[in-house]
């Protein structure tokens, strides 16, 4: 859950509430790289939280979809997201105290 695309891909897959395609996840997720989409997605695969499934058709059709522990993970993340929403405003207060702070600091003496 420490890359930044894991928390985009496991939102997309919770927002669209269905199982999508590769293409439809690299579409929707602007920036991302056809590499980097397939480590994540092997990634929350291997962790239990996304599930694929092949079809035999040619050419083969693969969907990705969230297993349940992937959906209580995205509510989780939801949670996260809603939270940061709502104290945005005392987090950068708090980052712009904390900037002044460190300008103002005595220099170490030498």
């Amino acid at each position: 859950m420490a890359n930044k695309w894991v928390l985009y891909v496991l939102g997309a897959l919770r927002r669209h509430d269905r199982p999508m395609r590769f293409s439809e996840l690299r579409r929707l997720l602007d920036g991302i790289t056809q590499k980097m989409l397939t480590q994540t997605l092997r990634a929350l695969e291997r962790d239990g939280l996304v599930h694929r499934t092949v079809y035999p058709t040619v050419p083969p059709r693969v969907e990705y979809g969230l297993t349940d522990l992937g959906v209580e993970a995205g509510q989780l993340t939801s949670a996260i997201g809603a939270w940061s929403v709502v104290h945005a405003q005392q987090i950068l207060t708090a980052r712009q105290n904390f900037d002044e702070q460190a300008a103002t600091a005595p220099e170490p003496l030498r």
